[in-house]
């Protein structure tokens, strides 16, 4: 049977499905097949009754089964298979996964429906709506049918503030000039709802501890002319005392070692004074100073909500916290004060953790890694988290054109984080999250077996710190990166004669100075349509030591430091996402990545480790990693010899799939991706269009590209991800032969196997 073949029986099961959609609705009901909604009324206008009826249809309960083209696909499959004796298995799959049970008409309820849409009327100022419902029998199918007469809407004609002399009135009378409510607006139950909240969380700033948004009543007076109305805000006869009055903060009490079985009270000689605070410790687990910079409250503050949070957003963020929690109490004293209680239970001080990884890519490496890490969260009492941990791997190729070129690497790294900034001038951070400094010093060592071997020595020092959850800052003082060549085979060395740029590979290289990276994201806003992510990075090496020693690339001889030259160069990079949720299950994402990089002062080129590269498992997949570019140069590869990894200082990248959970953890993906990397004063390529490796107005004519299918397996503590994709159009060869469309099939494709989605 062939495809055309295939899909006209599609079309015709769905259509004799349509002719059997009652098949298992009992009998003396009727099949539901939907109610509408008829907005009659001439007071109106043609553009608020349409509003009306769109609102209220989407209002009705319950929803007929789902249509497509006048078809109802998902009870075909409930049809489709008696009743399945188990609530597993592919017929069970069938008939409550694909399928859906018949929505009956037995189970509508008329008369709660007209009192839905009669509310929803009414509560935006149709305070004389009349609803009639009724029902339509066609055979053994019913529908129901609401005419809704709203009448004119009322607009509100004035609002009016409490004006008594009380200082809880007084401070809401202070906060009508941002009201929700606007003379002249359309009346709107949910703005007074919002109206109320907007006055409690004002309120709550200014000390009002115990007042709620259930105290205020807002009377409606629908009396006072014709389709107006009056809104009188008035504080509830009923609230107590103390949600009348503010307070302010008295003495604040720390337990930062509480267990659930702890008494509230600390014993003598384990109560501490630091400044405002009282400090119940028996270990004296941590340094008071810690307290100080996470606690906003200070004695005799008046309370407010903001500081309140804050407190406790800065307390979880210390990342030293399993638990924490905080009550305010009517203090024992004078006046309308609270004293503030913490409790604070510590996580485990010392961690240790072993990862055993598998891993596969697309260049056709298979490997293992093995990490150890050990971390302590509170070196030295002030909330501190050292980290030291060390790795070994290997990854090797069993069939290919690396086939023996296996790769080795083991190395350490020692990281701590102080939760504040360490810096000569004072710094503050005015957000819930605490600021971090971090210091790193590592080191890998890399044997690729038959070429090279590489040392490579990493330190740093800088700042983390977030503005709020969308937006984080990285600001690395310093970044020293040295790397040693060593072993260097004959192999190698020739193939550097035939590719100048592998050359760089075996410098000797000394990297330094600051980087920074800016983050916005508000992908973490599940029920948002459209989401986002950016990533904006600068790299700035060697400037002041290049102003010092007066560096030029002009010079044969550049600057060196401990007899190794330093490089200079800006690298500048840009990665942009874009998410379009289509529903609960499926979206679209979309990813483009720009960069560029350029060497000046003591260097003439960019650093092969600071380099970009494309192709692989998170880039463009229908290529292996590193294969592409730079430009249309494609490298000749001797028998015996091995595929190298190509670099480029441009970068331009593109990617979009479409992603859709297909059953359980099983989620499907169709995607397509694009791009290449460039060189910016490469020498050593012919400059003909077909071996050309520099950036120029013809870019577009290296574009590489390449689509494919993937699964991706959601186990909720990691997404295996596998990817087939084919290439459709080559970064090289004669331009007007690129595209290879004709010449797609399954043994040009590339398999990835991965650990996440790719973007």
């Amino acid at each position: 049977m062939n495809i055309k073949q295939l899909t006209f029986s599609i079309i015709f099961l769905l259509l004799l499905s349509a002719c059997n959609s009652t098949k298992y609705v009992p009998e003396g009901d009727l099949l539901y097949t939907g109610g509408s909604v008829k907005v009659e009324d001439s007071l109106i206008s043609k553009k608020q009754r349409k509003a009306l009826k769109g609102v209220m249809e989407d209002m009705l309960r319950p929803k007929p089964n789902k249509s497509f083209l006048g078809l109802k696909p998902k009870l075909f499959f409930y049809n489709l298979v008696s009743e399945p004796k188990k609530q597993k298995g592919f017929k069970h799959w069938i008939k409550y996964k694909l399928g859906e049970a018949p929505v009956l008409f037995s189970s509508v309820d008329l008369d709660y429906n007209a009192d839905v849409l009669r509310n929803y009327s009414e509560n935006n100022g149709h305070f004389k709506t009349r609803i009639e419902a009724d029902s339509t029998r066609r055979k053994d199918k019913a529908s129901a049918e609401f005419i809704v007469t709203p009448g004119q809407q009322y607009k509100i004609k004035s609002v009016t503030f409490p004006t008594d002399s009380t200082i809880l009135s007084t401070s809401i009378n202070q906060l009508k000039k941002r009201s929700l409510l606007r003379i002249g607006d359309p009346y709107n139950l949910e703005n007074i709802k919002l109206e109320r909240q907007r006055i409690d969380t004002r309120l709550k700033e200014r000390g009002f501890y115990y007042f709620s948004a259930d105290d205020i009543l807002v009377q409606v007076d629908s009396t006072v002319g014709k389709f107006e109305a009056d809104l009188i805000l008035k504080i509830k006869e009923e609230t107590t005392a103390n949600a009348k009055e503010q307070f302010r903060i008295n003495d604040i009490f720390v337990y930062p070692n509480f267990k659930i079985t702890d008494t509230i009270k600390g014993e003598e000689g384990k109560i501490k004074s630091y400044r405002d605070f009282t400090i119940i410790d028996k270990n004296n687990t941590f340094d008071s100073r810690v307290f100080d910079r996470a606690l906003y409250f200070d004695k005799d503050d008046l309370y407010n909500r903001t500081n309140h949070n804050l407190s406790l957003n800065r307390l979880v963020n210390l990342g030293t916290f399993k638990f924490v929690k905080n009550s305010f109490k009517v203090a024992d004293t004078t006046g309308n004060y609270l004293d503030a209680y913490y409790y604070l239970t510590p996580l485990t001080k010392k961690s240790f953790r072993i990862e055993i990884l598998g891993k596969t890519n697309s260049a056709n490496y298979t490997g293992t890694e093995l990490n150890v890490n050990w971390s302590n969260r509170n070196t030295f009492k002030g909330a501190e988290l050292l980290s030291i941990s060390t790795f070994g791997g290997l990854e090797v190729q069993t069939a290919g054109q690396n086939n023996g070129f296996n790769v080795y690497r083991v190395g350490g790294e020692v990281s701590l984080i102080w939760p504040r900034f360490i810096s000569p001038i004072k710094l503050k951070s005015g957000s819930g999250f605490v600021p971090k400094t971090k210091a790193l010093i590592g080191y890998e060592f890399q044997e690729r077996s038959k070429l090279y071997s590489l040392n490579t020595f990493r330190a740093s020092f800088g700042y983390i710190w977030k503005e709020n959850i969308r937006k984080e800052h990285e600001l690395k003082i310093t970044e020293i990166t040295y790397a040693s060549p060593m072993n260097v085979s004959t192999l190698y060395d020739n193939q550097v004669k035939n590719n100048e740029s592998l050359g760089k590979v075996i410098e000797k290289q000394l990297i330094f100075g600051p980087t920074y990276s800016y983050t916005y994201t508000n992908t973490m806003q599940k029920r948002k349509k459209n989401t986002m992510y950016f990533k904006g990075e600068m790299d700035i090496a060697g400037t002041v030591a290049g102003l010092v020693s007066g560096a030029d690339a002009k010079s044969k001889d550049p600057k060196e430091i401990l007899g190794v030259p330093f490089s200079q160069f800006v690298k500048v990079q840009a990665d942009f996402r874009f998410y379009h949720k289509l529903s609960q299950d499926s979206e679209i994402a979309s990813r483009v990545v720009a960069g560029g990089a350029i060497a000046y002062g003591n260097s003439t080129t960019i650093p092969f480790i600071k380099q970009f590269f494309i192709g692989g498992t998170n880039s463009i997949r229908a290529f292996r990693a590193r294969s592409i570019g730079p430009g249309s140069f494609a490298p000749v590869v001797n028998e015996g010899g091995f595929l190298p990894d190509q670099s480029g200082d441009v970068k331009l990248e593109f990617s979009t799939e479409y992603r859709a959970k297909i059953y359980s953890v099983v989620h499907g993906a169709v995607f397509f991706d694009a791009g290449n990397i460039w060189s910016i004063n490469a020498t050593d390529a012919s400059q003909d269009a077909q071996n050309q490796k520099n950036f120029s107005s013809k870019f577009f004519d290296d574009i590489a590209v390449g689509a494919g299918l993937g699964l991706r397996f959601d186990f909720s503590f990691l997404i295996l991800r596998t990817d087939f994709a084919v290439p459709l159009r080559l970064p090289y060869g004669n331009v007007s032969d690129r595209w290879i469309l004709d010449k797609v099939n399954l043994k040009s494709g590339v398999f990835n196997l991965a650990i996440g989605y790719p973007f």
